[in-house]
């Protein structure tokens, strides 16, 4: 081998002592150890860049000097003492690793993109960053990553291919990403390249057929509370505390510094319309062209939970064309737009109007020269995780990906405000749009949505700051006795929302609702308050031909394992029965549960981890995934280099090392386990939810309810007291009543009551929505 250090040539001066020794381990840097007996050459330095290749030109590895060398004392000779340095080099993605993690400064979440994106942008938010990504071929796609902002760049990295499982390598200045199995080496006893001397093998792991595996918290049953106000009760206490996320910021920019945020934003600007001055972000022109000139958001927003959407300190100058707070669906024109608002021309005054799907809706308003304004956008929805996790395994060196990748259909209600700053405080915000008040359904949302603060066709202002959150699902609705319909608006006092709540904790604090003063409900006006409940993410499934197969020596079949899924991250039961169903596919596998090591010389091609290895002997071939290498130079002419090469599969590794998924042992302790499992090979078990159930009247007499879905035939809507007890055989007191169509009425006996509304099918036996829809009312009976 020839190393290369700061462009002088060591070759010769590398020890028998310490030869040229490479260590690659899958996801993670490599590293280059040598000691080197320096005679009228000075020592390398600190930072020195490090190149290794072989004698046929390819190169073995890059990187840089960490540390400073180490120096060895190698004994006396005439000229005096004599020394070894022995140095360590650290491949090339080091200098990112000193740059930073490569997360976003609020959001840190990736959305349906393969890895090699993923590495990309990692990449391009660090300020100054020498190694590009070069283009991937991995067509595998992570489901939901997170990014770790006190990790460094390399970890991330390391678990964005993981979760892609493919492998990352830094070399000759790039980052590249290989789909693991991608490269098969042959290694064979007949040919002479195995040598079964030099292989160890074992079986490291027990078959499992039965797993047990806990996710994140997640939201649970979709609940409706209903109060009726009396003119003075300003405080409602809900029956519960709500499902909310620990991460809600989602971006956040006040358009201070001197440039753009680039781990923020991406900038399209070829007319030089986009600056930063005192007012913020400043637009000036634009190329009269729609989706040109923009400040977009570089991640995509889950379109979940209760989002808000301010631009504040929003200045409008004459003459104005454009978007301002767009979200997108695929392309960012004003055909695609979801939600937003156009700022445009009208009796040659400029005016801003809400656009939804496309559309200009709502009322049109006209902002006052020189005055600031805050611009709102609300989107609630009752479904918090439009995305599905995906996990993937290898089984016999094909890789299998498990998780839907369509995304989760959820209605939505959206708002659209506007309030001039320089009013009272006490003022309510302008709403312009209120679908909830238009009685306007909106059954069908895209997923994920691009998000643009501005694009201008031609537009002439400023922005102060931009904030988009992202909160669990809870909104606040009120029907007056005369019909007038309308969203509450939650928030702060002061920031003209009607509205302020709390979602209560685990520990037992229930949420709260608590209206501002002049906006406290009216007598007998209903306040409906909608949120979700929280519990632990836990799945069970079952690989039941292998139970059978296990049975067939007349002892239990059943082999169980429990645990928990660290990375992708089980937001949800449905991300963790997709895990548990990649985990089946590998813990039932003998070959799957193979590890060991072989060592050979001179392999036909550069072996690196994530690598399969083909081992034959006696016409019995297994193969396994390359974990680790560890390439030593035989210092030899011709060139040996000896490679160790350590190989697990898939039920072979340590839990938290696994590529596809990352696992522990150990189970959430408040985890609620389920008594029987589901068979891996099965139909899903479970029906829709029924996330758009609505209660459409309130008496004292009757909870009228609309299900908010037909339900299949032979089935129907089963309504209970208790949310445990749903089945065909099942009939005491608990059950309410069933209905066959998708409204019904609910006969009322107290002053609070609670009812749990699941769908169910003909089947047998019956199957039934996951979670339920409760019914929550605190009203006066007849």
């Amino acid at each position: 081998m020839q190393i290369l250090i700061d462009g002088v040539d060591y070759s010769g001066m590398v020890t028998e002592e310490g030869p040229v020794t490479i260590q690659r381990t899958l996801n993670a840097p490599s590293r280059c150890t040598a000691e080197l007996l320096l005679r009228g050459v000075s020592s390398p330095v600190r930072r020195a860049r490090v190149i290794v290749s072989a004698d046929d030109a390819s190169v073995l590895f890059t990187g840089y000097l960490a540390t400073e060398p180490v120096k060895v004392f190698a004994g006396a000779a005439s000229e005096g003492k004599v020394y070894r340095a022995r140095i360590t080099a650290v491949s090339d993605e080091w200098l990112l690793d000193k740059l930073g993690s490569g997360a976003a400064k609020s959001n840190g979440t990736m959305l349906a993109l393969n890895a090699s994106s993923i590495l990309a942008r990692l990449t391009n938010r660090l300020p100054g960053a020498e190694l590009s990504v070069a283009a991937g071929s991995d067509a595998r796609t992570a489901g939901v990553f997170r990014t770790d902002a006190g990790a460094a760049w390399s970890a991330n990295a390391s678990a964005a291919a993981g979760a892609a499982y493919a492998g990352y390598r830094a070399l000759g200045g790039q980052v590249m990403l290989q789909p693991a199995g991608a490269v098969t080496h042959a290694f064979s006893e007949e040919d002479g390249s195995l040598r079964l001397d030099e292989l160890k093998l074992a079986n490291v792991r027990e078959l499992t057929n039965d797993v047990s595996l806990s996710g994140a918290e997640e939201p649970a049953a979709y609940v409706t509370e209903c109060f009726v106000g009396d003119g003075t009760t300003s405080i409602f206490t809900m029956r519960n505390a709500a499902f909310r996320p620990t991460q809600r910021i989602w971006l956040s920019d006040r358009f201070e510094g001197a440039g753009f945020d680039t781990t923020q934003w991406a900038v399209s600007d070829p007319g030089s319309a986009l600056s930063l001055t005192g007012a913020g972000l400043t637009v000036n022109g634009g190329t009269g062209a729609d989706a040109v000139t923009m400040l977009s958001a570089l991640d995509a927003l889950e379109i979940g939970g209760r989002i808000v959407v301010e631009l504040g300190s929003v200045v409008f100058g004459a003459g104005s064309n454009g978007m301002l707070s767009g979200l997108y669906q695929g392309t960012m024109t004003f055909a695609s737009c979801f939600a937003g608002f156009r700022v445009r021309q009208q009796d040659a005054q400029t005016v801003v109007v809400p656009v939804l799907n496309g559309a200009e809706i709502g009322a049109v308003f006209p902002p006052a020269p020189g005055h600031r304004y805050t611009l709102r956008l609300r989107v609630d929805a009752n479904e918090m995780h439009r995305v599905r996790q995906r996990y993937y395994a290898m089984i016999d060196g094909v890789v299998e990906g498990f998780g839907a990748l369509g995304g989760v259909d959820a209605g939505v209600n959206v708002v659209f405000e506007v309030r001039d700053e320089g009013i009272s405080s006490a003022t309510p915000m302008t709403v312009l749009y209120d679908s909830f008040a238009a009685g306007l359904s909106i059954a069908a949302s895209p997923a994920t949505c691009a998000f643009a603060a501005v694009n201008a066709v031609s537009m002439v202002g400023s922005v102060g700051a931009v904030l988009v959150t992202q909160d669990g699902p809870l909104a606040v609705t009120s029907v007056t006795a005369t019909g007038v319909r309308s969203t509450r608006l939650i928030g702060v006092a002061g920031d003209g929302a009607d509205v302020q709540v709390s979602y209560g904790t685990s520990a037992g604090t229930n949420g709260e609702v608590t209206f501002f003063a002049g906006r406290v409900p009216e007598a007998n006006e209903r306040i409906t308050v909608s949120y979700r409940t929280e519990r632990r993410a836990i799945a069970r499934v079952a690989d039941v031909a292998s139970v059978a197969a296990e049975a067939a020596s007349g002892a239990s079949g059943t082999s169980r394992w429990l645990g928990k899924v660290l990375q992708p991250v089980a937001r949800n039961s449905e991300d963790c029965e997709a895990a548990a169903r990649a985990i089946l596919t590998f813990s039932t596998s003998r070959s799957a549960a193979i590890a060991g090591e072989v060592q050979c010389v001179n392999p036909a091609a550069d072996v690196w981890p994530g690598d399969v290895l083909a081992l034959t002997s006696d016409d019995d071939t297994v193969q396994v995934l390359v974990r680790s290498v560890a390439l030593v130079d035989g210092a030899s002419v011709p060139e040996t280099r000896r490679y160790k090469l350590t190989f697990a599969n898939d039920w072979a590794m340590e839990w938290g090392d696994g590529l596809g998924m990352r696992l522990s042992e150990s189970i959430a302790a408040d985890a609620a386990l389920p008594q029987t499992a589901e068979d891996s090979t099965a139909e899903a078990a479970v029906l829709a939810n029924l996330s758009q159930l609505s209660v459409t009247s309130l008496s004292s007499s009757v909870i009228s309810v609309d299900a908010g879905i037909t339900p299949p035939s032979g089935g129907g809507f089963e309504v209970r007291r208790r949310d445990d007890a749903f089945g065909e055989g099942v009939d005491g007191t608990d059950l309410v009543l069933r209905s066959p169509v998708r409204a019904f009425d609910i006969p009322r006996a107290e002053q609070v009551e609670r009812y749990f509304v699941r769908m169910y099918d003909a089947s047998a036996p019956r199957r039934y929505s996951r979670w339920s829809s409760a019914v929550v009312v605190s009203a006066p009976v007849a």
